[in-house]
Formats: structure tokens, C-alpha cells, sequence
């Protein structure tokens, strides 16, 4: 099967959104914050991500899920910088700190194509929300070069249906986390009480463009939606609650990876209940509440993190 977005390469869709994608800049609202700044200009706004995109590293990983890193790989490229700034990020130095360097969209699709020849099986966009433009003005020049490895889109799923309507047919996997399902929690952790029915918009029109997670002869992702979940202490994410919904409100066949490796970074001291990591009796309680759920399609790989 090959990458949806050669198809409207060749008929010039890819280049249409890239310049609607790019219009957005100069009162952006790409995100919920909605800041309305012009990025096109010297304006930045809670991303404080500008004209160009902004990465801190761009190589094979092997920590990924299952379906994604294979024999040789995923492809991720890491975006600095982030519209939601969860307190507990576990990459805090480049979502929060800013760790990394502005690219432009020559080097950011060179960065592509090198990675495609390295043999990683896809390009994995590590927080793309807020720079879905400049991922757009690159992954043209990469596909008009020779990329055609699948997208992956690997996001918090703090997204705007309107934005991610711009990537439908251009995205192959749409990878989201589910991080909280109460507004209380996501209020406190992200400043983002709109975060729960945001997501939830979002991973339904995710879900809605490509489907659920379609592997191929040999195990890899190919096509759909691959949704993340990680598992807090005291089930402050809202655990069975959120796989309630991805069952009954998007597919029981939704592929899901729940994740054993919260421990307590960045400013996330401040919330009593994230001071700790989660016990062993969280972490399979958490898978309980899944398959109790009626979710069947549970990433096996581990992270490598200890749980107390």
C-alpha cells in the first residue's frame, strides 16, 4: 500500500493545503489556544514556534510501538516546543525548555528523506500540532524527491478538527494519546480544561479519515489509528473511562498502548497525586479496565521503565 499523500501530490491537493495550511500563519489558529498571532511575521504565541519549524532531533528509534519500528526502525523528528505543555512532559527540555534548533522546510524534508534511507519504515512527526504547515511545505519537496514511506502523525491530540482536515489523505497513521478524560485534571496539569472533548472530537475525525490500524505481511503499520494511554497514579487519566470511549464511541478494534512509564518530571511535583510512580497493581489494573472495556488490540511492547 503505498503513502495516501503521493496520490494528491500528483493531483495537486498536497500543494493546495500546503498554502491554505501555510494562509493560517498570519492569525494562527491552528491550535485550540487559538492565539491569533502572525506567525508569518515576527509574532509568536504559546507554541513560540514562528515561520519555521523548530526540531531537536530526527533518527531511527526503536522504543516505539510494535507496528511502527520493525527491523530498522521508526523515523521520528522531534518538534520543540508544544501548544498543550503537559507539567509532567517526559521530554520537558524540548517541549517546554526548547531544546533543539529552526529548520527550514529544505532541511526538515532532507531530514525525511534520510531517514527513509536509513530503512526506517516511517516518518514519525513527534508533536506536529503546531507546525502543521511547515510539515506540509516540506513533505512536498520530500515526496517530489522520492519519499514514500508512510506519516505518521504522533500527537497529544490537543488538535483542531478544522486542522487536522488538512491532513486528510496526506496522514497514513494518526498515533494520539488519550491523557485525560476530567476537565479538573487537565485543567491542573495543562492549563487546557477543554482538553477531554477536544480529544475526543479529534480521534473520532482521526478515526474517521483512516480507519483502525491495518498492518501489513509483515507487521507493520501501514494505515490507521494507534491511540496511547498513560497510565497516572490514583487513575487520575481517567484509565476505564477512556477505553469506554475509544470501545463504544470510535472501534473496539482500535489499536491501544498503554503506558507503564509516568514518573514524576518536569513541574509535576506540584500536583500532589504526581509525585510518585505508578505501582504494578495501577499498571495491570489499567490493562484490566481495557479488555473489561472490550479493547483486544494491546501493544506488547514494554516501555523500559520500572514500575514501583
Amino acid at each position: 500500500m503505498k503513502p495516501s499523500y503521493l496520490d494528491n501530490l500528483r493531483r495537486g491537493v498536497l500543494r493546495q493545503r500546503t498554502q491554505d495550511a501555510l494562509s493560517r500563519l498570519a492569525a494562527c489558529d491552528l491550535c485550540p489556544r487559538r492565539c491569533g498571532v502572525n506567525r508569518l511575521g515576527a509574532e509568536i504565541g504559546i507554541c513560540r514556534t514562528g515561520r519555521n519549524a523548530w526540531v531537536s532531533d530526527a533518527d531511527a528509534h526503536f522504543g516505539e510501538e510494535e507496528p511502527l519500528v520493525g527491523t530498522h526502525g521508526s523515523g521520528t523528528i522531534f518538534f520543540t516546543h508544544c501548544s498543550l505543555g503537559c507539567c509532567f512532559c517526559q521530554n520537558y527540555d524540548i517541549s517546554h525548555l526548547g531544546a533543539g534548533r529552526e529548520v527550514s522546510a529544505e532541511t526538515l524534508a532532507a531530514s525525511m528523506l534520510r531517514l527513509q534511507e536509513k530503512g526506517c519504515h516511517n516518518i514519525n512527526l513527534v508533536t506536529p500540532s503546531h507546525v502543521v504547515p511547515q510539515i506540509l511545505e516540506a513533505l512536498m519537496i520530500a515526496a517530489e524527491n522520492g519519499l514514500r514511506i508512510p506519516l505518521v502523525y504522533n500527537t497529544s491530540a490537543y488538535d483542531r478538527v478544522e486542522t487536522l482536515a488538512l491532513l486528510d489523505g496526506i496522514v497514513d497513521i494518526y498515533m494520539p494519546d488519550f491523557k485525560f478524560w476530567d476537565s479538573e485534571t487537565a485543567g491542573a496539569t495543562c492549563d487546557a480544561a477543554d482538553y477531554p472533548e477536544i480529544a475526543k472530537a479529534a480521534i473520532r475525525e482521526m478515526h474517521r479519515q483512516v480507519g483502525d490500524l491495518t498492518l501489513n505481511a509483515e507487521g507493520l503499520a501501514v494505515r490507521g489509528l494507534l491511540v496511547r494511554h498513560l497510565v497516572l497514579p490514583e487513575n487520575l487519566a481517567g484509565t476505564d473511562r477512556v477505553m469506554a470511549f475509544l470501545a463504544n464511541d470510535i472501534s473496539k478494534d482500535t489499536y491501544v498502548n498503554i503506558m507503564n512509564q509516568y514518573y514524576p518530571c518536569g513541574t509535576a511535583s506540584r500536583i500532589p497525586a504526581l509525585k510518585r510512580k505508578i505501582t504494578t497493581a495501577e499498571f495491570e489494573a489499567a490493562i484490566d479496565m481495557a479488555r473489561k472495556a472490550g479493547i483486544h488490540r494491546l501493544d506488547r511492547r514494554r516501555r523500559a521503565f520500572i514500575v514501583w
